[in-house]
């Protein structure tokens, strides 16, 4: 068996890539096409896939390293075609895949099994993308009903199994059950809109592509219902506005969002089984809070995470806000930035509307959904009215976990902090 020195391959015009992720030591039995490292530039992240099997003696590499073509990553004491090995199509190059892969989701598939234990993906007849793919839904990828050649897991085998429906092969005539309980739904229609006038055809991007896949998933398996309340934010605004004026020079502006997040961290320590995620029959309560905000992107929504929000305060999260808020537009979010939240705001505040139902980012068993504050007139003592400036609330809750009451309460909470942030230091 002879030692191969294991290189960079061509992507693209890209040098001086950051390393993100390492998938192998030394030690590692793999495979051709497996996932050795995978890079970032500021346009996509990409695997570098194994060109041949065999076992990894040494690693060149660190998480962080920067890399371009012809880079060593690592020596392997290569192996001649096993009696496992099936032929398969060429891969495509890394830069080939980078245009279309979409960037990670905060949002896990329940078809995958708990954290951590993920199976081992190298027995798996699989390109790179495909596994990326699978990392990113966090699909058990070994359990994906394969419909390629030879055995082949495609993106949209993988995509499939996200969305609990039955492979193209075997969904019409095993009558076998779905991966999503076996919805029997009626196929898509197929209809050809030219025949009813003029048309034009615009690809999804990447971004709806995977949040689709998602929020689908989402809103058949989880028992969506959603209470609606507003909260008086007269004083509070007042406040706001008051602050910005205050700090105008330092560049400091905080918006609505900035303590809806802090009310939000306050509401879960009240309400811990809303800082919760379903495990088959367990529930995980988490100890942190880490709160998602829905961000607005040319490509589509997304949802960077600001951790540890207990321990910030507003100005500090405003601040964090824009910035991720900006790496979100410009398409340069890192996928531990829309990882690992517990709970999600989105706002419609800057475009209007009164109440909507949002869909719950699982595993996340919640989500608070605003609107754009309006005045209203008010009678507090039933006697004398008088104006006040109102927030409309939606929250989404998962019913197999909180019930009717808790979410009043929540709600109640979440407003009364907002009416009154002095609360939060009680």
């Amino acid at each position: 068996m002879a030692i191969q020195d294991i290189k960079v391959p061509d992507i693209g015009d890209y040098t001086d890539v950051p390393i993100i992720e390492i998938h192998v030591q030394a030690g590692d039995k793999i495979q051709v096409e497996d996932p050795l490292i995978t890079v970032e530039s500021d346009k996509a992240s990409m695997d570098v896939p194994a060109p041949a099997a065999g076992t990894v003696k040494e690693v060149r590499v660190k998480l962080g390293d920067t890399v371009s073509e012809g880079s060593t990553i690592l020596m392997l004491e290569a192996e001649g075609a096993g009696e496992g090995d099936s032929p398969s199509a060429p891969a495509p190059s890394p830069a080939e895949e980078a245009g279309n892969r979409p960037p990670p989701s905060a949002a896990p598939s329940s078809s995958a099994p708990p954290t951590g234990q993920i199976a081992d993906f190298s027995r798996v007849h699989a390109s790179p993308s495909a596994r990326r793919l699978a990392r990113e839904l966090e699909v058990d990828l070994p359990r994906v009903p394969p419909t390629g050649l030879k055995g082949r897991v495609t993106q949209e085998d993988i995509r499939s199994f996200a969305k609990g429906g039955a492979p193209a092969a075997a969904s019409a005539s095993t009558g076998a059950p779905t991966a999503g309980g076996g919805l029997d739904l009626l196929p898509w229609p197929k209809v050809d809109f030219s025949k009813f006038g003029p048309v034009e055809t615009q690809p999804l991007s990447r971004i709806k592509k995977i949040s689709g896949a998602n929020l689908h998933r989402n809103w058949v398996q989880i028992p969506h219902v959603t209470n609606h309340d507003e909260a008086d934010i007269t004083d509070l605004e007042a406040f706001r506005v008051q602050f910005n004026k205050a700090n105008e020079k330092a560049g400091i502006k905080v918006s609505m969002l900035a303590f809806m997040i802090k009310a939000a961290v306050a509401s879960l320590k009240q309400f811990p089984e809303f800082n919760a995620s379903l495990d088959g029959d367990n529930l995980i309560l988490k100890q942190y809070y880490h709160i998602g905000f829905a961000a607005d992107t040319p490509n589509g929504l997304v949802v960077p995470v600001i951790r540890d929000a207990d321990q910030k305060g507003v100005a500090e999260i405003a601040q964090e806000m824009g910035a991720l808020a900006k790496l979100a537009r410009d398409g340069k979010l890192k996928p531990d930035q829309m990882q690992g939240g517990c709970f999600t705001i989105s706002s419609l505040g800057g475009i209007g509307g009164l109440y909507f139902t949002p869909i719950i980012n699982a595993p996340e068993v919640a989500i608070m959904g605003v609107c754009r504050s309006y005045w209203k007139q008010v009678s507090p003592d039933g006697k004398q009215s008088e104006w006040r400036f109102v927030l409309p609330l939606s929250l989404s809750w998962d019913h197999r976990v909180i019930d009717g009451a808790a979410a009043a309460r929540f709600n109640v909470h979440f407003a009364n902090l907002l009416a009154d942030m002095r609360r939060i230091i009680m």
